[in-house]
């Protein structure tokens, strides 16, 4: 499929040093857009900014915490002066601890509520002022926010990464009240079981056995998939706004 007519675009990528966020700043480039690969982890975002640009594309490693309003801050000043005014903001950083609520992990649940919903606020206050002005220029201005399909079907253990989830969905579904009537695009997009290293961070060894189970018998998404969707929905023209796409392996729709 073609995606001629994201060339030119300038996109903020969070969580780009794995999984959906390294995938959808690769395709992008690929297409033409110049991205700025945001994440904590410097030494990875060096790599695929190397790569992006040995490949004939242009990226910016921004060593970047979203949970760190002065970190976010600092970021908007480099991506600014490498690349001027954004017009493309992927929301991809994200953490997914499941455990019993009767655990009572509240460090966990912390780190999930700084990142999945306070971190994505951040992002969405430094870069929102770009968006509207790309917008009133007569350009087209893209907001997607990652959520997961947790924010609607509930999974036992996974309580709070859902609810963190559900808060990304409709933040997204109200944002486009104050942002559609402004020409911002909002898509939210919704993954079902996919391949990133979300998996990982599991401490739980049931669950995450079970997780491995679930992958065996239900052929998960890969990270791949998600950019070619995103690559999609940003790619179209500036009045068509896919506000909202749940995109589930196969056997598990």
């Amino acid at each position: 499929m073609s995606y001629d007519t994201l060339t030119g675009r300038t996109a903020v990528i969070t969580g780009a040093a794995s999984g959906m966020g390294e995938a959808t700043a690769r395709l992008l480039a690929s297409h033409g857009v110049r991205v700025a690969l945001l994440a904590r982890r410097a030494e990875r975002l060096t790599g695929l900014a190397a790569t992006i640009e040995a490949d004939g594309g242009q990226a910016l490693a921004v060593a970047t915490d979203v949970t760190d309003t002065a970190s976010v801050d600092a970021a908007v000043e480099r991506v600014h002066a490498a690349y001027g005014e954004v017009d493309l903001v992927v929301n991809a950083a994200g953490v997914m601890l499941p455990n019993p609520v009767t655990e009572g992990r509240a460090d966990e649940w912390q780190r999930m509520l700084d990142t999945n919903v306070a971190g994505a606020l951040h992002v969405i206050r430094a870069f929102t002022q770009d968006l509207i002005a790309v917008a009133a220029a007569g350009r087209t201005a893209d907001l997607v926010n990652i959520s997961s399909i947790g924010a609607h079907i509930p999974f036992p253990n996974y309580a709070v990464y859902g609810a963190t989830k559900a808060a990304l969905t409709y933040l997204s579904q109200s944002l486009r009240t104050e942002l559609g009537p402004r020409d911002v695009r909002v898509t939210n997009i919704e993954p079902g079981l996919t391949d990133t290293e979300l998996g990982g961070h599991i401490d739980n060894a049931e669950l995450s056995d079970q997780l491995d189970g679930m992958f065996d018998a239900l052929v998960g998404l890969s990270a791949d998939d998600i950019a070619d969707l995103i690559a999609y929905t940003t790619s179209r023209a500036r009045h068509v706004n896919l506000r909202q796409a749940i995109v589930l392996p196969t056997r598990q729709a």
